[in-house]
């Protein structure tokens, strides 16, 4: 089964005072090799319009929870992370369908 967990993050005052060129240009560095990993999988939703303590959604589909985890300690290290521009608010690890998955292995 893939594990799917969704990064809930908040864009700090000082991501929105960048140049939207900075913010290309720190979020290439940051995520450019971090999630290109094989396995792994990024996708990012705003929800800013949406919601009044999160920003942003980010959701990774890892086939190897290893791959995952050092994708995300890297990722702490990056500097949309370690300089403050995002706040990660809440991490939801998951399985799409898990119960079907677990439904086939113990009930008969």
């Amino acid at each position: 089964m893939n594990l799917t967990i969704f990064l809930l993050l908040r864009a700090d005052a000082s991501w929105l005072k960048l140049s939207r060129q900075q913010r290309a240009e720190i979020t290439e560095a940051s995520l450019g090799t971090r999630f290109s990993a094989a396995g792994l999988r990024l996708r990012h939703f705003d929800a800013e319009a949406f919601h009044a303590r999160v920003s942003e959604i980010a959701m990774i589909e890892a086939e190897d929870p290893q791959a995952y985890y050092f994708a995300v300690e890297s990722l702490r290290d990056s500097a949309l992370i370690a300089d403050g521009y995002f706040e990660l608010i809440e991490i939801i690890p998951s399985y799409e369908d898990g119960f079907r998955a677990c439904e086939a292995a113990y009930v008969a």
